[in-house]
C-alpha cells in the first residue's frame, strides 16, 4: 500500500515541491512523467524511509470514513524541481520498495494513467508565455470536490458528494461545505478529459502553458501575458477572484475557449491558507437533501444565491442543459450531435457541414459520437421565422451570443435531485424561462471572444479524433483565438 498528496499542485521550474506519503513499505521512491503526446518519463528519485499514517476521522463521527474537510497532516518530503524540466502537466508515481515488492515495476503509460498511488501537478515556466500565449487551466477545484480519497480495499467515502462536511461558519470561516486539498486521490479526471486533449494538442503542434484554478484565483496578473485561456472538461467550481480575473481578461481583448460544461456552477471560497475551500452547495447536510438555500449558487439571485449568472461570462449555463447519468462514461446517452447553424461562419470552415439555409436537412456536428454530455450547458432561446435558434438574453446570456450548434435534450427528467437513468436530468431554473433545455455551442465578442462548446466531452471526442469535423472546428478555433485581435484604431 502506498498513497500520497502534494503540498501544492503547481510549481515553477527550479523551485521546490512537497510530497506527503503513507505506505506500509519500509522504503519508497518517486517516478516522474510529463504528460504530452505520450507519458514521457522525466526522472526518478532515490529511496526514502516509508511509514504508514492514518487519515483523520470523519468529523461527523461516521464509522470507517475519513474527513474530506481536514488537512490529513502527513509528514512532508521536499524535493527540487529540476531546472531542465519542460513546463507542462506532470505525474508523480509513488513506488513502494522492499521485500516482496517488484524491484523495478513497469513504467506507467497513457493506457494505465488512471489509478491510485499517483498524483498530477503543473510545472510552470519561469517566464510566462515564453513558449505559448495559450494558457490551459486545469480544473483542480472540481477535482477536489469529487475526490473520495479512496484506496484499493478502502472505501473512505469522503468528498463534497459523499458524506460531505458542512460548517456553520464563524471565526473567520464562511458557511458551507468544506473540502481539503491535502488528501490523496490518485488520477481519474486527468486521464479521461485532459490526457486525450493534451496529447492531441502536442501531436498537432499547439504548444500551451498550464495553470491550476488556485493559480488563477491568487494572481490577478496571471492572464496578462496570454491571448487565449482554455477551460477543459468538467469545470464546475470557480472562486469570485477567478471570475473577476477572467472577465477582466476578456474586456481587455483576451479570448477564452470553454471546451467544458457545468462550468462555473458553484462559487468556492478558498480557506485555511488556500489549502481547502468552502462552498454552500445543495449537497447533503445531515439528512437534509437538497440543502437550500444554497447560497454559493452563482445564478440564483441574492440573498439565496450569489446573483451573478455564470452565463454572463460563459454564454451558457447548466440550468439550461442537463446531465445524463451513467455508471460508466459515456454510457448509453444519445449520440446525435449538434444541429449546425450558420455553416458559413469561420468556425465551420473546411468542415463541409451544411445548415438548413438551402432548404435541406442540416448536418449534425459530432453525430454518432458521445459529443453531447455527460453534462451539457445551454442558453434560453427562441426560434426566428426561419427556424434558427437565437438567444433571448433573459437568463443573462449576452444578446450578441451566436448559436452555432444546438441539441434539444430528449428525454428530460425535471427532478434533478432524484435522478432517473436514461434521461437528461435537469436542474431548477427561472420559471420565466420557457425554452427547451438544449446543449448549446456558440460564441460572442465583448473585447475578446468567448467560445463555449457547451459539453464536457468535447476534449474527449477531439482528443481521440472520433469526428473529423469536431477536430477541424477545434483547429479553426485555436488558430483564430490563439492571438488577440488587433486593438481598434
Amino acid at each position: 500500500m502506498i498513497e500520497g498528496y502534494l503540498g501544492r499542485e503547481s510549481v515553477t521550474v527550479g523551485e521546490e515541491m512537497t510530497f506527503h506519503l503513507s505506505t506500509d513499505a519500509p522504503r519508497f521512491r518517486l517516478r516522474f512523467y510529463r504528460l504530452g503526446s505520450e507519458l514521457f518519463p522525466v526522472g526518478e528519485s532515490g529511496e526514502f524511509p516509508g511509514a504508514r499514517h492514518d487519515p483523520p476521522a470523519h468529523p461527523d463521527g461516521l464509522p470507517g470514513l475519513a474527513s474530506p474537510a481536514d488537512d490529513w497532516g502527513w509528514p512532508p518530503l521536499t524535493l527540487p524541481v529540476p531546472g531542465d524540466w519542460e513546463p507542462g502537466i506532470h505525474v508523480v508515481e509513488f513506488v513502494a520498495c522492499g521485500p516482496g515488492r517488484p524491484e523495478n515495476p513497469p513504467l506507467l503509460d497513457l493506457a494505465g494513467l488512471e489509478g491510485p498511488a499517483r498524483e498530477f501537478f503543473v510545472v510552470r515556466p519561469r517566464v510566462p508565455a515564453g513558449r505559448s500565449r495559450i494558457l490551459y487551466k486545469k480544473s483542480t477545484f472540481t477535482r477536489h470536490a469529487y475526490n473520495r480519497a479512496d484506496l484499493p480495499g478502502a472505501d473512505r467515502g469522503a468528498s463534497l458528494y459523499d458524506h460531505p462536511v458542512h460548517r456553520a461558519g464563524g471565526d473567520g470561516e464562511p458557511r458551507g461545505h468544506k473540502v481539503g486539498f491535502h488528501r490523496p486521490g490518485g488520477v481519474i479526471d486527468l486521464a479521461y478529459w485532459d490526457a486525450p486533449f493534451i496529447g492531441w494538442l502536442e501531436r498537432n503542434g499547439y504548444p500551451v502553458e498550464y495553470c491550476t484554478d488556485l493559480d488563477l484565483h491568487e494572481d490577478p496578473a496571471l492572464l496578462d501575458s496570454y491571448d487565449l485561456l482554455l477551460s477543459v472538461g468538467h469545470d464546475e467550481y470557480w472562486s469570485a477572484e477567478m471570475r473577476e480575473h477572467a472577465e477582466r481578461f476578456v474586456r481587455s481583448g483576451g479570448n477564452i475557449a470553454f471546451l467544458s460544461a457545468n462550468t462555473c456552477w458553484w462559487r468556492v471560497r478558498p480557506a485555511d491558507g488556500n489549502t481547502a475551500f468552502v462552498s454552500d452547495t445543495d449537497h447533503h447536510v445531515g439528512e437534509e437533501y437538497p440543502h437550500l438555500p444554497a447560497t454559493d449558487q452563482w445564478w440564483v439571485p441574492a440573498p439565496d444565491g450569489v446573483g451573478r449568472p455564470e452565463n454572463t461570462l460563459t454564454g451558457v449555463s447548466f440550468r439550461n442543459g442537463g446531465m445524463w447519468p451513467a455508471t460508466e462514461w459515456p454510457g448509453d446517452r444519445p449520440r446525435v450531435g449538434y444541429t449546425v447553424q450558420h455553416a458559413g461562419h469561420w468556425l465551420y470552415e473546411g468542415t463541409g457541414l451544411r445548415d438548413a439555409s438551402g432548404g435541406g436537412t442540416p448536418d449534425r456536428l459530432g453525430a454518432g459520437t458521445p459529443l453531447i454530455g455527460y453534462e451539457c450547458d445551454g442558453a434560453a432561446f427562441f426560434r426566428d421565422a426561419d427556424g434558427i435558434a437565437r438567444v433571448t438574453g433573459e437568463d443573462g446570456t449576452p444578446e450578441s451570443f451566436l448559436i452555432l450548434g444546438i441539441y434539444v435534450l430528449d428525454p428530460v427528467h425535471e427532478n434533478f435531485h432524484d435522478g432517473k437513468p436514461g434521461h437528461w436530468n435537469v436542474p431548477v431554473r427561472e420559471p420565466s424561462v420557457r425554452s427547451p433545455r438544449a446543449a448549446t455551442m456558440g460564441l460572442y465578442t465583448a473585447g475578446g471572444t468567448v467560445f463555449t462548446a457547451g459539453t464536457t466531452d468535447w476534449p474527449v471526442v477531439c482528443g481521440h479524433e472520433q469526428d473529423p469535423a469536431v477536430v477541424r472546428v477545434t483547429r479553426n478555433l485555436l488558430d483564430r483565438l490563439r492571438h488577440r485581435a488587433p486593438a481598434a484604431g
